[in-house]
This record gives structure tokens, C-alpha cells and sequence, in this order.
């Protein structure tokens, strides 16, 4: 890291620079455990990515470790053993049961097709070309739907690709004549050429008809299975006890498909499905929304998350428990309303792959408390919940895989970027203090300090059971660069219901080294607050959130080291629509604004978002799936919408867009540009053309920090230092 100088000052420290120095460190995005000989030492493998922005691709590659137990068994030692290696082509992997074999599911770089292959201590013992075999189309490697499931005898594999649809051939006036082909032919290419076909929307836009597969390795066969159910889309399955059957999670897209992406509000049922009878069982309750099932190691229980149809598009959720043998299901945690110091319900949408203890009776996985995302251990039997890492100085802890009762996680905070480390899971009662060694360390960045803020909205005469008057928090980043008042740059998240949590993000760490305090605002509606204080937000969107992030901003100008005249907004997707709304209430209190994906036009939405459900609910009304809206609700709408009120726009905004985003049209961003151009306003719009809504991948993600960054700086003036110690004007 740059020392001795001040932050973005130095020759070649500009955004472009601080940004390329702070993305290097890699994400640790998967890791397993082998058994060695003699039981006291594991093998460790980790998959890791990071940005390679001069090729401007993603650099993955994979590390190897030993781990060794010590002291009876309570104390480990780790060392590397092997220097990393590239991983090429790779779209998925999974190592079976016991750690024998590797399945991975590579793309051929020629010919661009799927390949499944099968490694083990010898070499590869299989290798199947998928896509010559033309019983599906492509397989799904990320997303709700995706798995790639080891059978227990360790000969099978199990996995979720696309429908084949025929293919038709273009319509060329010079082809065949009509007269020479099939009637057949003729119907189904006048027919069925330019039907449409739906699909599950932002980030899934070629995902329409998932189905389940399986490789017999001994066979090298592979087959579709039947016996799903229409009406259901399936994903995240997983082996039965015994292989008899297939569970998994089916969707139901009837009578048409809602945006899944951050979705988890959607139908959704747990099924088994018997190879033996083709019999397809539902296992969870009827009309909710289950996901992600795990089965123990003894295969006695079925853990899963399950939720609220309808409503808000994330929330807290159950954690449900069903008993193969008898089938009778007990939910081990509720949702929780409003939070405890000790917990805060559970958030997260994805169960670890691995998260069970040995002893088939505790399980592990991580989720949003509060503005932390920590470990819990939960009791099955006992339905009780510990905190395996309240009170640590990482605020974001997450959980790799929990094998023979060895724990792997990355734990990371704003200012330390993920480490890896790995800990024994002591016996029922004893986890407490958990002894975490460092596998993977990285040093903390340095001229970044944070805290958090705790905020305390007031009732405004309202009452509280209707509003809720909840604390929230916020996220402080600062530079320790000795220029205090900072210029402070204001972020309300997405979602609305998402949460900042404090973990690593390389932006906000450049940020604060190019002399910015960053205030990250998790206002009331935010994830890990409790489900009382989401539900708060519903009817009042474009007015709670909005005064809480204003209320946070105040908060933290009174007691921080911060210019209150160097105010600045960056957001994207509902944190834009809170900033547009600030911008329009107090246009002289904020100097420069950049947004993604900016929502400002509600009504608009209804006909081009994926998720048009959320434009009812948001705004507390009722949605169905054949409701047109009404002349009452459309104005209802564009009352809560900044566009109605942009003339009070004085601040100079920067539009970031996604050409592709399905969940906020571009064309919103196109509107309120073109609006504040003829009005006068300082206004720039960014169009990128393969993006969607988050604005994803290596090259368009350099390229939206180093141009929000040269805005802010622009408007702002670069923070810089005079011979007193204060901020030069």
C-alpha cells in the first residue's frame, strides 16, 4: 500500500490506481477438506478469484493447505503445500462424500462445449461431452437453480441444465420450396419459430425450463429425469438417503415467471422425487417459499429455510427441520420481529453446502445481524442459537464448508480484506470461545478506520405499531490521513430490503484513500434488523427511508470529523431512488450525486421490470397476478417517484445503466437525463451495453468506480492538505 504520502496525491494515485491496488486481494470462493492418512491431518483445497484488469478478465486459481490437528485433537496448525495454480475454463466443481473424486464441469474453449469430468488421485477416470450427447442444453453453474450433487455410493451425479428446444432453421426466401417440405416442417416453423418463451428474469434472462439430470459414471449414461411436475421449474437438488430418490426445490412458474434474482418470496416447495415409482412427494408446506435443503450426515433430518409468499421480496425466514423416516417437520427457528442482542433471525437465502456438524444434530451457517453477517451455531434438537463470532473486530464472517467437525471461513471487515481461517468445532455446549487459526492472513489496508453508528428515529406523532420506530445503523469509512473535516460521500443501499454488512469491499477502500468518508446508511427496511422493521418500510418508500438516510447523514455530522459543505451521494437501483429524493428536497445540501441503475419513474416500471409485484407492495397495495393497475394507483406512484419533482434538481448527477438490466429499465436513467439536460443540471449518462443491473464484471466495474470516482473528485475538489492542517478550498 501507498505510504508516507497522502492518499490519491502521489504520482499515478488517482481512482484508477487505488482501485487496481485495492481489488488484487482474492475472494475465496470454495473450499474442501480430504482426510489424510491417520486421521489427525486434512487436506485443504480453496478456488479463488480476483480482478485481472489489464486482460480485463477474472483471474481464478486454486490454493492447497495442510491442516493438523494438535493438542488431543483442540488445537490445529496450518501451512501451504503447494503454490497456486490457474484454474481455466472451469464453470463448476464438487468433491464427492469422501473426498476421493472431483467432478468438474468445464466449457471447451473450441468447440464451446459442456464437458463433465470425474478426477481422482490417479487422473481423470471420466470425461463426458455433454453437449455432443444433446439431451439438454446448458448446464446451470450459478443462480437459485444450480447444483452439482454426488451421489453417496459416489457413482452418480446429479444436476440442472436447460430444456432442449428444437431448433429452427431462419426463414431464407431462396430455401427449400415450399413445395418439398413436410407439412410438419411447414407448421412448426410457421408456428413455433418466434414463440416466446419466458424466463426468470434479471441475472437468469437464459434460464426458462430447468430440468434434473443424471450421469451413471459406471455407464457413462446420462438420462433426464421425469416425474416433476409441470407446473414447477426444479433446482438445488440434492440425493435422498440411500439414492432411492432425488430432493429438490421446484418453483412454481404458473401462471408466469416473477423475477427470481433476491427474490426469496417466491412459491417455492421441497419435493422427493422416487426413482424407483417416479412418485413426486411434497415435503414442505403447502403454499410457501423453501429453499435450500441440507440433509445430516446420518441422513436422519432435512434442514431447510423457508419464508412468506408474496410480500417483501427478502426477509426473514425459518429454519425448518423435517425427519426423514416419520416426515413430520418442526420449525427450529422462527422469524423473529424484532431483534435480540442475541439474535436477529436469519437472512440468508443460501445454507452453506456443507454446514452439519458430525453429530448430525448442530449446523452452522452465517447470515445478516444487525450490520454484521456472523457465524451461528444452531441446536436442532435444543432450538437454541450461539453466536460463534459476536464480538469479533471482522464484521463479515462466512462459512466455506464444516467438514469432520472442521470449521473453514473467511472472515473480512471494510478496512481487511478476507482472511482465511479454520477452527474445531468443540462438542455439543463447549463451542464457546472458539478457537479460530489463521490458514490465509491478510494485513489490514492502511488509512482506513470504521466504526458503526447507531440511529434513533424519532416517532414524529406517528404511531408506533404502524411505522415501527426501530433503531438502525450505519457504516462509517474513514481516511487516517491526518485532513480532517473529511468530505463525506452518502450510500444508501439497494434492495430496499438488502443491508450493508461490514465486510471488504475494494471501492469503499479507495474511497477513503483518495480522502473520502463514506457513510454506508442501513436504514429501517434493511436486512438483519428484524422482520418488524422490513415490514416498516411498506407503504412509506420514498419517505422512511429517505428521512432515515437524511436523519443518519445529521447524525453523523454532528459527531464525526466531517465538512458538512463536501456532501456527495452515490447509490444504485432503490439507493438511487432514496438519493434522486434527497437531491430533490435540499438541492443545495449535496455537491455531486452518482447513480446505478437509478430507479426514479414507479409507475413506468409496471410494464418493463421483472419484478412488477414489488411496485404494489412497496407502496403497501395488494398485487395479484391479474391486476392492472388503476388511474388511482398509477398517480399514487408517480407522487412517490423522484421524476415528479425533479425540477428542484440543482446537483450534478452521473447515470450509470446496464442496457440489459431486466429489473430497472434503462430507460428510466434515459428519462431523468434527458430531463435534467434540458433543465441545465450538470448530467452525464454511462451506457453500458452488455450490462445488466448490477453492473457487473471486471472490466464495466473498474470502469464505474473510476468514472464515479473522477465525478465526485470533479465536484467535490480533490481533499487535499494546506500548511494549517485543514482543507484547502
Amino acid at each position: 500500500m501507498a505510504t508516507g504520502t497522502q492518499p490519491g496525491m502521489e504520482a499515478g494515485g488517482g481512482p484508477a490506481a487505488c482501485y487496481r491496488e485495492l481489488s488484487q486481494f482474492p475472494a475465496i470462493t470454495r473450499a474442501a477438506l480430504g482426510a489424510a492418512a491417520g486421521g489427525q491431518t486434512f487436506l485443504l483445497y480453496t478456488e479463488c478469484s480476483r480482478p485481472d484488469l489489464p486482460r480485463r478478465r477474472l483471474l481464478r486459481f486454486s490454493r492447497h493447505y495442510s491442516v493438523r490437528c494438535t493438542a488431543g485433537g483442540r488445537g490445529l496448525a496450518a501451512s501451504r503445500t503447494a503454490l497456486s495454480a490457474g484454474i481455466h475454463n472451469q464453470l463448476l466443481s464438487q468433491d464427492s462424500p469422501t473426498g476421493q473424486h472431483r467432478a468438474v464441469l468445464s466449457r471447451c474453449p473450441r468447440q464451446g462445449h459442456e464437458l463433465l469430468e470425474v478426477w481422482d488421485s490417479g487422473g481423470r477416470s471420466h470425461s463426458v461431452d455433454l453437449t455432443a450427447l444433446g439431451k439438454h442444453g446448458e448446464v446451470y453453474t450459478e443462480g437459485p437453480f444450480a447444483c452439482l450433487a454426488w451421489s453417496q455410493s459416489e457413482t452418480r451425479l446429479l444436476y440442472v441444465a436447460e430444456k432442449s428446444r428444437p431448433k429452427h432453421r431462419p426463414p431464407c426466401p431462396w430455401d427449400v420450396p415450399r413445395a418439398a417440405r413436410s407439412a410438419e416442417e411447414d407448421e412448426d416453423e410457421e408456428g413455433e419459430q418466434f414463440l416466446y418463451h419466458e424466463d426468470w428474469g434479471e441475472a437468469l434472462s437464459t434460464r426458462s425450463v430447468p430440468i434434473l439430470c443424471v450421469l451413471d459414471l459406471e455407464s457413462s449414461s446420462l438420462s433426464v429425469l421425469e416425474g416433476v411436475p409441470e407446473h414447477l421449474s426444479p433446482g438445488q437438488a440434492l440425493w435422498s438417503p440411500g439414492d432411492r430418490g432425488v430432493v429438490f426445490v421446484g418453483w412454481w412458474h404458473e401462471p408466469f415467471r416473477l423475477g427470481l434474482s433476491a427474490c426469496s418470496n417466491r412459491r417455492s416447495e421441497i419435493f422427493h422425487l422416487d426413482l424407483s415409482s417416479g412418485c413426486c412427494e411434497l415435503l414442505s408446506a403447502e403454499n410457501g417459499a423453501a429453499c435450500s435443503p441440507r440433509l445430516s450426515p446420518d441422513g436422519q433430518r432435512l434442514l431447510y429455510l423457508e419464508g412468506a409468499v408474496g410480500g417483501p421480496h427478502r426477509q426473514c425466514l425459518r429454519l425448518c427441520m423435517l425427519t426423514w423416516q416419520t416426515r413430520q417437520t418442526v420449525t427450529v427457528l422462527d422469524v423473529v420481529q424484532e431483534p435480540t442482542e442475541a439474535f436477529a433471525g436469519l437472512y440468508t437465502e443460501v445454507l452453506p453446502p456443507r454446514c452439519w456438524a458430525a453429530d448430525s444434530r448442530r449446523a452452522v451457517l452465517g447470515t445478516p445481524q444487525r450490520s454484521r453477517t456472523d457465524l451461528l451455531l444452531v441446536d436442532t434438537e435444543a432450538a437454541t442459537v450461539t453466536n460463534l463470532t459476536a464480538g469479533s473486530p471482522e464484521g463479515c464472517w462466512e462459512l466455506l464448508t464444516l467438514q469432520w467437525d472442521l470449521l473453514v471461513a473467511t472472515c473480512s471487515a471494510p478496512h481487511h480484506p478476507p482472511s482465511l481461517v479454520v477452527a474445531v468445532l468443540p462438542p455439543a455446549g463447549q463451542e464457546l470461545p472458539l478457537r479460530w487459526v489463521p490458514v490465509e492472513d491478510t494485513p489490514t489496508v492502511p488509512g482506513v478506520t470504521w466504526k458503526t453508528l447507531t440511529v434513533r428515529p424519532s416517532c414524529s406523532g406517528q404511531s408506533p405499531a404502524a411505522h415501527g420506530t426501530q433503531d438502525f445503523e450505519a457504516l462509517l469509512l474513514s481516511p487516517l490521513d491526518g485532513t480532517a473535516p473529511h468530505p463525506l460521500i452518502v450510500c444508501p443501499h439497494g434492495g430496499p430490503h438488502a443491508v450493508f454488512d461490514a465486510r471488504w469491499r475494494p471501492s469503499m477502500a479507495a474511497l477513503c484513500q483518495l480522502g473520502f468518508a463514506v457513510l454506508l446508511v442501513n436504514y429501517r427496511g434493511s436486512l438483519g434488523f428484524g422482520q418488524a422493521s422490513i415490514n416498516s418500510l411498506l407503504s412509506r418508500v420514498g419517505e422512511q427511508d429517505v428521512a432515515d438516510t437524511q436523519l443518519a447523514v445529521e447524525q453523523a455530522l454532528r459527531s464525526e470529523p466531517l465538512d458538512p459543505h463536501r456532501l456527495a451521494l452515490l447509490a444504485g437501483s432503490h439507493g438511487a431512488f432514496i438519493a434522486l429524493h434527497l437531491l430533490t428536497r435540499e438541492p443545495e445540501r449535496y455537491q455531486a450525486c452518482a447513480l446505478r441503475g437509478p430507479v426514479s419513474n414507479l409507475p413506468a416500471l409496471l410494464g418493463t421490470s421483472d419484478i412488477p409485484d414489488w411496485r404494489y407492495t412497496s407502496l403497501g397495495l395488494p398485487y395479484s397476478f391479474e391486476r392492472v393497475p388503476c388511474a388511482e394507483e398509477v398517480a399514487t406512484m408517480l407522487l412517490r417517484s423522484p421524476i415528479a419533482q425533479a425540477a428542484q434538481v440543482r446537483t450534478p448527477v452521473l447515470l450509470c445503466v446496464g442496457a440489459r438490466d431486466r429489473r430497472v429499465s434503462p430507460t428510466q436513467a434515459l428519462e431523468l437525463y434527458r430531463v435534467l439536460r434540458a433543465r441545465g443540471v450538470p448530467a452525464r449518462l454511462l451506457w453500458y451495453p452488455e450490462g445488466g443491473h448490477a453492473l457487473t464484471g471486471v472490466e464495466t466495474e473498474a470502469d464505474v468506480f473510476k468514472n464515479c470516482a473522477h465525478w465526485l473528485l470533479q465536484h467535490l475538489g480533490q481533499p487535499r492538505q494546506d500548511g494549517t492542517g485543514q482543507h484547502s478550498p
